[in-house]
Formats: structure tokens, sequence, C-alpha cells
């Protein structure tokens, strides 16, 4: 399977100012070496001041960064990617995305996948691809530009929310699944079960919850503010659970979706 997203990075969704710098910085120096973040989240600048003053080569570093909704557009999504470069701090980001397909704006599927395909072919972005894309969604994007031009889609994924339909569609097409919110916002980290898994690991549940996700073969963008917190979500790399825990961790499903904003998202799966 073509692997392209890294599959462990720091995000940065809600962190702003000198809280995303340090948490960035921090990152960086304690072996992370994928970046997440997106034009809505506002700290695109301060991202590119963290990695400029990191002591890691920016070559060195895969960056993510994702399409507002109000950019889609011919006109508008190119200029829109050129001013996140300059914030950035770079020529090229390694992944852009769409942030969310956004039926509200009367864009379709194939006309913002073709305007971000042309970014990509100007040399702005080295691979594209798609976030918060139901079934249907990404067979419009796959149609629009060809599979081997979405290198993941980034969706929410955890113990609670593992959209199992979905992600067999896209390993099925050799789709990065990307999960963001795979700690569903902490709601998972006092789960029974979780924690039980967790003592016989000596482990914390939200290593447990990463080790899970990264054995399903997701990508893993877990962000935080804290140092030791960052190492230790790292650390989730090298737990291996037994077919039996991710059986336990497979009972967990509840369809325990925290993102869902009217008029940006699709119909689920």
């Amino acid at each position: 399977m073509r692997k392209i997203v890294p599959q462990f990075g720091v995000g940065t969704f809600r962190l702003t100012g000198q809280t995303v710098i340090d948490s960035v910085k921090n990152a960086l120096d304690v072996g992370y070496r994928a970046v997440d973040t997106a034009q809505i989240y506002g700290n695109e600048a301060e991202v590119g001041q963290a990695i400029a003053e990191s002591q890691v080569n920016r070559n060195e570093v895969f960056i993510t960064t994702k399409i507002w909704t109000d950019h889609y557009a011919a006109d508008k999504l190119i200029p829109s990617l050129k001013d996140s470069l300059q914030k950035l701090r770079t020529d090229a980001v390694d992944l852009t995305l769409i942030h969310w397909p956004a039926p509200s704006t009367g864009i379709s599927v194939s006309e913002m996948l073709h305007n971000l395909l042309a970014a990509k072919q100007q040399g702005l972005t080295k691979h594209i691809g798609i976030s918060n894309f139901n079934i249907e969604l990404t067979q419009q994007a796959i149609a629009a530009v060809g599979v081997e031009n979405i290198a993941t889609n980034q969706i929410e994924l955890s113990p609670y929310l593992q959209n199992q339909k979905l992600v067999e569609f896209l390993q099925a097409q050799q789709i990065d699944a990307t999960s963001y919110m795979t700690l569903a916002y902490g709601k998972v980290l006092n789960d029974p079960v979780l924690l039980e898994i967790a003592n016989h690991h000596q482990a914390s549940t939200a290593q447990i919850a990463l080790a899970w996700a990264i054995q399903k073969g997701f990508s893993v963008i877990p962000s935080s503010t804290k140092r030791e917190n960052l190492i230790a979500n790292l650390k989730a790399q090298d737990i291996q659970l037994s077919a039996e825990e991710m059986q336990m961790i497979a009972h967990l499903e509840r369809n325990g979706r925290e993102v869902d904003p009217e008029g940006l998202a699709p119909l689920w799966d």
C-alpha cells in the first residue's frame, strides 16, 4: 500500500499564538517530523515561525495545510495557498487538503479538486487530498482527478467513531486514512476498557487509543501543549496490541461523532 502521509504527526487545531509555537517547536525537538495545520486555524504563520526557529531542516518536515471553504473557486484557491506558503515560510507544502466538502458553497467536488490539482501542477504542493469526505464524495474526487492524486482522506476516527465502511473503502482504494480527534476530545481517556488494556501495557489510555489507530493503518495527528505528552504520544508507536485487545476496542464503537458542522459536513456513511 502506498503511504504518503507520515504515520505520526503533530496537530495544531485550536492552538494559537505562543502556545502553538511552543507546541510545534517541542514536537520537532522530541522527534516529530510532520505538522498539520489549516487556513481556518489562524496559526499558519506561527507554525511557519516554529519550524523556521527549530533545529530541524524544512526538508525534513512534512507540512500539511487545508484550504478553507471560502477559497475553493478557481480565482481564489491558488492565491489563498500562496498566502499560506508565505505564512508557513516555504515554497511548497507537502500536502494540501480540501478541508470540508461544504455543499453549501455550490462548488462541485470536481471543480474544487481540479483547482487543487492545478496548485499541485504549479509546484505549490507535492501532494493533494481531501478531508471529511464520505464514500460518495470520495468517489467523485477520484472520478475528477484520479485516485493517484488523492493522498489521504483526513477524517474523524476514534475508538468511539470507527467509520468502518468509509475506512474499508479508502483502504481498498489505497488512500491513506488520517485520523483526527483520535481521543474524542479526551472522552476516551477514562474508558474502562482502554484503562484495562493500558494497565496491561503499563501505558496511558491516550497511548492505547493512538496505538489502536496506528495498528488500523491510520496516520495520526494528536496535539498537545505539554512536552511530556508529546513524548508520551510518540511512544504509542512502540505498543503492539493483541488481536483480542483490538477486538475489545472494536466493541467501543458508538458512532460518537464530535465534529459535524452544518453546511460543511456531508451525509455520513
